[in-house]
């Protein structure tokens, strides 16, 4: 599966710029005013997502990720009329552009899970869409599908109305890398959740990182 990590990984902050075009992130206040008259739902994710759980900005960001369940895909994409959409392919790495359009009515292949947006080929990338899958009124973890839980605890709102996605979900998917900006993210974020949150995050964690560093600081 390609993610932002894996193309960061592999080319480096500075050469994914150079390679695929520079990077302009949105606001968040600016992606909840495009999404607006939107009918299905969606999140924030990534470090934006633990800043507005945290109501207050920590860090810049090199970017901003949305979150939204595949079934809605059509409906997402149809928001995105006149922008260059591209899914971001496993297939085609190490080639000099892993990616794909995404064309309107085009349904995303099953192991897309990364869309990279802006809004003419010539300008920065602006916003990057993240897939999750769905069972019924279940999300499902891409890690594993034992990790999975009812939509509605997927995310929050923010008291300005904009949609993130659970603390301790994200920080489930940042496990994974253990980037320095990720260890920092988990410090800053750990004080704030409650017991609830802490309990899914260490169960996630034994389950599909065993050992895990984070672990010991959840009990």
């Amino acid at each position: 599966m390609v993610n932002t990590e894996i193309l960061f990984e592999r080319y480096g902050t500075t050469n994914v710029a150079n390679q695929f075009g520079p990077r302009q992130p949105w606001q968040p206040a600016e992606v909840a005013k495009f999404f607006s008259t939107l009918t299905v739902p969606w999140w924030i994710a990534g470090g934006w997502a633990l800043d507005l759980f945290l109501g207050v900005q920590t860090r810049e960001h090199e970017d901003i990720d949305i979150l939204f369940l595949r079934r809605d895909q059509h409906e997402i994409r149809a928001q995105f009329q006149g922008w260059d959409v591209q899914e971001a392919h496993p297939e085609l790495l190490p080639s000099s552009w892993p990616f794909q359009e995404w064309k309107q009515d085009m349904p995303l292949s099953a192991s897309v899970h990364d869309i990279w947006c802006r809004p003419h080929e010539s300008d920065p990338w602006a916003l990057q869409l993240m897939v999750i899958d769905t069972d019924h009124n279940q999300w499902i973890s891409r890690r594993t599908a034992q990790i999975r839980g009812s939509l509605s605890t997927l995310g929050s709102v923010t008291k300005d109305g904009i949609p993130y996605l659970a603390p301790e979900i994200q920080l489930f998917y940042k496990a994974k890398g253990l980037r320095p900006k990720d260890e920092v993210d988990f410090a800053r974020t750990l004080p704030a959740l409650d017991g609830k949150r802490r309990e899914w995050l260490a169960q996630s964690l034994a389950l599909v990182h065993p050992g895990h560093a984070w672990l010991t600081k959840l009990t």
